[in-house]
């Protein structure tokens, strides 16, 4: 155990600390989650920990507090909600004095590879599985490193409080996660669930970035022998994390990367996968990082600790974090170049979007802030057939900025580099959901080999009407070159015809909120045309 103390502990304002287990090794934290009670061990080595009641973030207890000068830059609104700075106040005393008095676990991290652009990240916890959740996620120090470690940014996870106050201070429940820019602090208060320091941390990558220039992606990416770049965007269930882990091409990350002028560059040292139903098969490599080392949350295991990754009965987002080194084909500097393709992936649950489609300069300005996949039906109460969802930049609740300056550097950036962008569904074909069937893993692959081999420009292309989308008439490894038009797989063309005008006015009402954004963001032209 690393018997020293962390640097500047006496600035922590906490009081009458027990012992200080700081950057504990895998082994020893794996221990203390015995001991403690707080998980059991997988039959392949993993942890398993519950996230209590709640198994995702609560993006309405977010809070951003309102005070100069970094209230002149935040997008104000329902993602990035005001707090009084006397609130914040109140509940970081509240915070302190749940992890005074006690043994903490204290963990110092770097948030992004590129030496230019990390940040130095401290966690507080009471909790071990949290400790160990951090240290797989971000990228770990070495023991030089942490000799001279000083952060530039703390988060106090202070997971047991109850603030029975919140309706007093206005606040949407007795959660609460709170960025404090100017003083370089987040608290965490009443939710167990580890996601929510990831996304905090790349919440502030995403407002300290851009005003430095660059480019803060929620995106996966990874690069070929040739050092070829690609970018993988893509809101949850559409395939980021899947689709990039290809054991032809080196991993980069599969969740949060950076581009500034030297190329991308991975925010963290591992990734985090959605298992529910997962098949050792169709995702070898995931499947194959679930040992030591890797925190499984909220899986159902036997008393052997057998996981049952088909058992949604706690929660159908069930997860794994694991050391990025567990994927044997990984960028170990976690850097490339810049990206020669992106491509923005959707499951588009009405099966009126082609597999793959390529996008001009405006088209993939159009997508990049419309964001669109869908939910289907059956996933929440009173959803009986598909529900469009738009996420701007395919990550909006991450976004303290207006959308459009990211959407700004991107452009410059497709402009700079001349990469290609492409769209490609993992959704439906044949039908809408509960009538066709989901793309198939083998056709969506070689749609994406298509586009890292650059043999989808060696065909000819026809347009989808209505979105005027750019799609091929032939691919290498698409037997049926049917389904590269989503309008021939279905039976019934008229009720084709009808969804696509009704998903495309979705399009359009969605992109009203950019109508008043300056000329330069007047890309509706570049969307559906009715």
């Amino acid at each position: 155990m690393n018997k020293r103390n962390p640097n500047g502990i006496e600035k922590l304002g906490l009081k009458n600390i027990g012992e200080i287990y700081y950057n504990l090794s895998y082994d020893e934290l794996q221990e203390h989650e015995i001991k403690n009670g707080e998980c059991h061990i997988s039959t392949t080595g993993a942890s398993m920990c519950d996230t209590g009641v709640f198994t995702g973030r609560s993006p309405k207890d977010k809070y951003f507090v309102d005070q100069s000068p970094s209230n002149q830059n935040i997008a104000w609104g329902d993602v990035n909600k005001r707090i009084e700075k006397s609130t914040y106040e109140s509940l970081l005393d509240l915070t302190l004095t749940q992890l005074s008095g006690k043994n903490i676990y204290v963990t110092d991290v770097y948030a992004g590879a590129s030496l230019e652009s990390r940040r130095s990240v401290r966690f507080i916890s009471e909790i071990a599985w949290q400790a160990h959740f951090v240290k797989n996620m971000f990228i770990r120090p070495t023991e030089e490193e942490l000799e001279n470690f000083t952060p530039d940014f703390t988060v106090y996870n202070a997971c047991k409080i109850l603030n029975e106050n919140y309706e007093k201070q206005g606040l949407h429940s007795d959660v609460y996660i709170i960025f404090n820019i100017e003083e370089n602090t987040s608290i965490i208060g009443g939710t167990w669930y580890g996601g929510e320091m990831k996304k905090g941390i790349f919440s502030m990558m995403n407002y300290w970035l851009p005003l430095e220039g660059k480019l803060p992606m929620h995106c996966s990416a990874n690069v070929g022998k040739d050092g070829d770049v690609c970018l993988f965007f893509g809101l949850s269930g559409t395939g980021k994390t899947t689709l990039s882990t290809d054991p032809h091409r080196a991993l980069i990350g599969d969740d949060e990367h950076g581009w500034d002028e030297h190329g991308v560059f991975n925010f963290e040292g591992g990734c985090y996968a959605k298992v529910i139903n997962l098949d050792p098969k169709s995702e070898p490599e995931i499947f194959g990082a679930i040992i030591k080392n890797a925190l499984l949350e909220n899986v159902i295991a036997d008393e052997n600790g057998v996981v049952d990754y088909t058992n949604n009965v706690k929660t159908e987002n069930t997860r794994v974090s694991y050391p990025i080194e567990h994927i044997e084909n990984h960028k170990e500097d976690l850097q490339a170049g810049h990206p020669s393709n992106i491509i923005f992936l959707t499951a588009d649950a009405f099966g009126v979007l082609p597999p793959v489609s390529k996008l001009n300069k405006e088209q993939a300005m159009y997508y990049f802030l419309s964001g669109y996949t869908a939910k289907v039906a059956g996933t929440e109460r009173g959803i009986n057939e598909p529900v469009a969802t738009f996420s701007a930049c395919f990550g909006e609740a991450f976004l303290p900025l207006h959308p459009t300056e990211y959407a700004r550097l991107l452009g410059d950036k497709i402009d700079k580099y001349g990469v290609n962008v492409y769209l490609v569904n993992t959704g439906w074909t044949g039908g809408i959901y509960g009538k066709g069937k989901r793309m198939s893993i083998k056709d969506t692959r070689a749609c994406i080999n298509g586009i890292l081999n650059d043999s989808i420009n060696d065909t000819t292309f026809d347009t989808l009407p209505i979105f005027n989308l750019k799609i091929p008439q032939a691919l290498e490894g698409i037997q049926n070159s049917a389904i590269l038009n989503p309008r021939e797989t279905w039976e019934n063309k008229e009720e084709y015809d009808a969804m696509l005008i009704k998903l495309a006015e979705m399009f359009r009402k969605n992109f009203d909120r950019y109508n008043n954004q300056s000329n330069e963001f007047d890309f509706a032209s570049a969307g559906p045309q009715l």
